[in-house]
Protein backbone atom coordinates (compact mmCIF):
# COMPACT_ATOMS: atom_id res chain seq x y z
CA UNK A 1 0.00 0.00 0.00
CA UNK A 2 1.46 3.13 -1.34
CA UNK A 3 1.59 6.68 0.93
CA UNK A 4 -1.22 8.03 -1.21
CA UNK A 5 -3.44 5.26 -0.31
CA UNK A 6 -2.32 5.31 3.31
CA UNK A 7 -3.76 8.76 3.43
CA UNK A 8 -7.44 7.77 2.30
CA UNK A 9 -7.58 4.89 4.12
CA UNK A 10 -11.00 4.83 6.13
CA UNK A 11 -10.65 3.41 9.50
CA UNK A 12 -12.73 3.20 12.75
CA UNK A 13 -11.24 4.90 15.96
CA UNK A 14 -12.78 4.38 19.08
CA UNK A 15 -16.07 3.47 16.97
CA UNK A 16 -15.80 6.57 14.71
CA UNK A 17 -14.94 6.29 11.46
CA UNK A 18 -13.03 8.87 9.87
CA UNK A 19 -11.71 10.22 6.27
CA UNK A 20 -7.64 10.58 6.18
CA UNK A 21 -7.78 12.38 2.78
CA UNK A 22 -6.42 15.42 2.50
CA UNK A 23 -9.25 18.33 2.30
CA UNK A 24 -7.90 20.34 -0.31
CA UNK A 25 -7.90 18.00 -2.11
CA UNK A 26 -11.47 17.03 -1.57
CA UNK A 27 -12.28 20.35 -2.97
CA UNK A 28 -10.28 19.74 -5.96
CA UNK A 29 -11.60 16.93 -7.27
CA UNK A 30 -14.79 18.24 -6.66
CA UNK A 31 -13.89 21.92 -8.65
CA UNK A 32 -15.12 23.44 -5.97
CA UNK A 33 -14.87 25.25 -2.76
CA UNK A 34 -16.77 22.49 0.15
CA UNK A 35 -15.35 24.79 3.08
CA UNK A 36 -13.58 21.84 4.97
CA UNK A 37 -10.64 24.32 6.22
CA UNK A 38 -12.09 26.58 8.32
CA UNK A 39 -10.97 30.16 7.28
CA UNK A 40 -8.07 29.00 4.91
CA UNK A 41 -11.69 28.59 2.57
CA UNK A 42 -12.41 32.57 2.73
CA UNK A 43 -8.32 33.33 1.93
CA UNK A 44 -6.21 33.77 -1.35
CA UNK A 45 -4.43 30.56 0.38
CA UNK A 46 -7.77 28.40 -0.78
CA UNK A 47 -6.57 24.86 -2.81
CA UNK A 48 -9.42 25.91 -5.26
CA UNK A 49 -8.01 29.43 -5.95
CA UNK A 50 -4.57 28.67 -6.87
CA UNK A 51 -5.61 24.85 -8.32
CA UNK A 52 -8.64 24.88 -9.66
CA UNK A 53 -8.16 21.11 -11.07
CA UNK A 54 -8.42 17.67 -10.32
CA UNK A 55 -5.10 16.58 -8.18
CA UNK A 56 -2.56 13.70 -10.00
CA UNK A 57 -0.52 13.40 -12.10
CA UNK A 58 -3.95 13.79 -15.13
CA UNK A 59 -5.14 16.32 -13.09
CA UNK A 60 -5.19 19.05 -15.58
CA UNK A 61 -6.59 16.70 -18.53
CA UNK A 62 -10.16 17.32 -19.01
CA UNK A 63 -12.26 14.37 -19.41
CA UNK A 64 -16.28 14.06 -20.27
CA UNK A 65 -18.04 12.36 -17.38
CA UNK A 66 -21.08 9.64 -17.96
CA UNK A 67 -24.78 9.94 -16.80
CA UNK A 68 -23.52 7.89 -14.24
CA UNK A 69 -19.82 9.53 -13.58
CA UNK A 70 -21.75 12.74 -12.49
CA UNK A 71 -24.37 10.88 -10.03
CA UNK A 72 -20.84 9.18 -8.70
CA UNK A 73 -19.30 12.81 -8.00
CA UNK A 74 -22.66 14.35 -7.08
CA UNK A 75 -22.61 11.32 -4.25
CA UNK A 76 -19.33 11.81 -3.47
CA UNK A 77 -19.09 15.78 -2.87
CA UNK A 78 -22.16 15.64 -0.59
CA UNK A 79 -20.77 13.24 1.55
CA UNK A 80 -17.55 15.42 1.73
CA UNK A 81 -19.26 18.77 2.09
CA UNK A 82 -21.34 17.22 5.12
CA UNK A 83 -18.46 14.28 6.43
CA UNK A 84 -20.22 11.17 6.29
CA UNK A 85 -18.65 7.93 5.44
CA UNK A 86 -21.00 5.84 2.51
CA UNK A 87 -22.66 3.48 5.03
CA UNK A 88 -24.21 6.76 6.68
CA UNK A 89 -24.96 8.67 3.63
CA UNK A 90 -27.03 5.58 2.73
CA UNK A 91 -28.62 5.21 5.62
CA UNK A 92 -29.73 8.70 5.39
CA UNK A 93 -31.08 8.47 2.19
CA UNK A 94 -33.09 5.22 2.38
CA UNK A 95 -34.72 7.35 5.50
CA UNK A 96 -35.55 10.75 3.47
CA UNK A 97 -37.09 8.50 0.74
CA UNK A 98 -39.61 6.85 3.30
CA UNK A 99 -40.54 10.07 4.38
CA UNK A 100 -43.25 12.48 3.13
CA UNK A 101 -42.33 15.50 1.11
CA UNK A 102 -39.40 15.36 -1.62
CA UNK A 103 -36.72 12.94 -1.35
CA UNK A 104 -33.71 15.34 -2.17
CA UNK A 105 -35.23 18.18 0.08
CA UNK A 106 -35.54 15.25 2.75
CA UNK A 107 -32.23 14.52 2.03
CA UNK A 108 -30.76 18.02 2.31
CA UNK A 109 -32.64 18.32 5.57
CA UNK A 110 -31.27 15.74 7.18
CA UNK A 111 -27.68 16.28 6.92
CA UNK A 112 -27.96 20.19 7.88
CA UNK A 113 -30.11 18.74 11.14
CA UNK A 114 -27.31 16.83 12.54
CA UNK A 115 -25.94 18.44 15.26
CA UNK A 116 -22.35 18.46 14.01
CA UNK A 117 -23.51 20.60 11.15
CA UNK A 118 -26.17 22.86 12.94
CA UNK A 119 -22.98 23.44 15.26
CA UNK A 120 -20.80 24.48 12.52
CA UNK A 121 -23.40 26.97 11.13
CA UNK A 122 -23.64 28.66 14.61
CA UNK A 123 -20.06 29.40 14.75
CA UNK A 124 -18.90 27.05 17.26
CA UNK A 125 -16.48 25.41 14.66
CA UNK A 126 -14.68 26.97 11.73
CA UNK A 127 -15.51 24.04 10.10
CA UNK A 128 -17.91 20.70 10.02
CA UNK A 129 -14.98 18.75 11.11
CA UNK A 130 -13.94 20.91 13.73
CA UNK A 131 -17.46 21.37 14.78
CA UNK A 132 -18.37 17.46 14.95
CA UNK A 133 -14.69 17.39 17.27
CA UNK A 134 -16.58 20.00 19.88
CA UNK A 135 -19.67 17.92 20.10
CA UNK A 136 -17.59 14.39 20.23
CA UNK A 137 -15.57 16.34 23.42
CA UNK A 138 -18.99 17.04 25.39
CA UNK A 139 -18.78 20.83 24.54
CA UNK A 140 -22.33 21.27 23.45
CA UNK A 141 -25.67 21.23 25.09
CA UNK A 142 -28.99 20.76 23.31
CA UNK A 143 -31.80 21.60 25.69
CA UNK A 144 -29.57 22.10 28.43
CA UNK A 145 -28.05 18.65 28.26
CA UNK A 146 -24.84 17.87 27.02
CA UNK A 147 -25.20 15.73 23.63
CA UNK A 148 -21.84 14.23 22.16
CA UNK A 149 -23.34 12.11 18.89
CA UNK A 150 -22.50 14.55 15.76
CA UNK A 151 -25.19 12.34 13.64
CA UNK A 152 -27.82 13.91 16.29
CA UNK A 153 -30.56 15.30 14.78
CA UNK A 154 -31.71 18.66 16.00
CA UNK A 155 -35.69 19.61 15.65
CA UNK A 156 -36.93 22.96 15.48
CA UNK A 157 -36.87 25.01 18.33
CA UNK A 158 -33.74 23.18 20.33
CA UNK A 159 -31.21 25.26 22.34
CA UNK A 160 -28.38 24.61 20.91
CA UNK A 161 -25.29 26.15 23.25
CA UNK A 162 -21.60 25.85 24.09
CA UNK A 163 -20.70 24.29 27.60
CA UNK A 164 -19.77 26.51 30.32
CA UNK A 165 -16.67 25.39 30.81
CA UNK A 166 -15.51 25.80 27.20
CA UNK A 167 -16.53 29.04 26.75
CA UNK A 168 -13.13 30.18 26.94
CA UNK A 169 -12.01 28.13 24.69
CA UNK A 170 -9.83 30.38 21.94
CA UNK A 171 -10.24 28.68 19.35
CA UNK A 172 -14.14 28.54 19.52
CA UNK A 173 -14.31 32.11 20.58
CA UNK A 174 -12.39 32.87 17.61
CA UNK A 175 -14.84 30.47 15.23
CA UNK A 176 -17.88 32.78 16.28
CA UNK A 177 -16.68 36.19 15.93
CA UNK A 178 -15.48 34.99 12.27
CA UNK A 179 -19.29 33.43 12.04
CA UNK A 180 -20.90 36.45 13.33
CA UNK A 181 -18.99 38.66 10.42
CA UNK A 182 -20.39 36.64 7.39
CA UNK A 183 -23.87 36.27 8.82
CA UNK A 184 -25.78 33.04 10.06
CA UNK A 185 -28.18 31.37 7.70
CA UNK A 186 -31.73 32.30 8.16
CA UNK A 187 -33.08 29.18 10.03
CA UNK A 188 -30.94 29.24 12.99
CA UNK A 189 -30.71 32.56 15.55
CA UNK A 190 -27.33 32.48 17.23
CA UNK A 191 -26.86 34.89 20.69
CA UNK A 192 -23.06 35.33 20.00
CA UNK A 193 -22.10 36.83 23.72
CA UNK A 194 -23.65 33.84 25.24
CA UNK A 195 -22.80 31.43 22.70
CA UNK A 196 -26.14 30.10 22.44
CA UNK A 197 -28.60 29.53 19.32
CA UNK A 198 -31.51 28.34 18.44
CA UNK A 199 -32.84 25.90 15.60
CA UNK A 200 -35.96 28.18 14.39
CA UNK A 201 -36.81 25.32 11.81
CA UNK A 202 -35.62 23.02 9.06
CA UNK A 203 -33.82 24.96 6.22
CA UNK A 204 -36.30 25.55 2.64
CA UNK A 205 -34.05 24.34 -0.13
CA UNK A 206 -34.32 27.78 -1.14
CA UNK A 207 -31.59 28.78 1.79
CA UNK A 208 -29.77 25.47 1.30
CA UNK A 209 -26.24 25.64 -1.31
CA UNK A 210 -27.49 25.93 -5.03
CA UNK A 211 -24.40 23.82 -6.19
CA UNK A 212 -25.83 20.79 -4.79
CA UNK A 213 -27.43 18.35 -7.07
CA UNK A 214 -29.54 16.37 -5.40
CA UNK A 215 -31.49 15.02 -8.54
CA UNK A 216 -28.54 13.38 -9.33
CA UNK A 217 -27.95 11.16 -5.82
CA UNK A 218 -31.91 10.13 -6.18
CA UNK A 219 -31.39 9.06 -9.85
CA UNK A 220 -28.18 7.05 -8.55
CA UNK A 221 -29.67 5.65 -5.70
CA UNK A 222 -33.07 4.68 -8.33
CA UNK A 223 -30.88 2.14 -10.47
Amino acid sequence: MDAAHQRNVVFEENKLARNLAPKCKQCRREGEKLFLKGEKCFTDKCAIERRNYPPGQHGQKKGRLSDYGNQLREKQKVKRIYGVLEKQFRNIYYTSDKQRGITGDNLLQRLESRLDNVTYHMGFGSSRSEARQIVRHNCILVNGRRVNIPSYLVKAGDIVEVDTNAKNHLRIRASVEAANNRNFPSWIEVNVKEMKGTYKAKPDRTELPATINESLIIELYSK
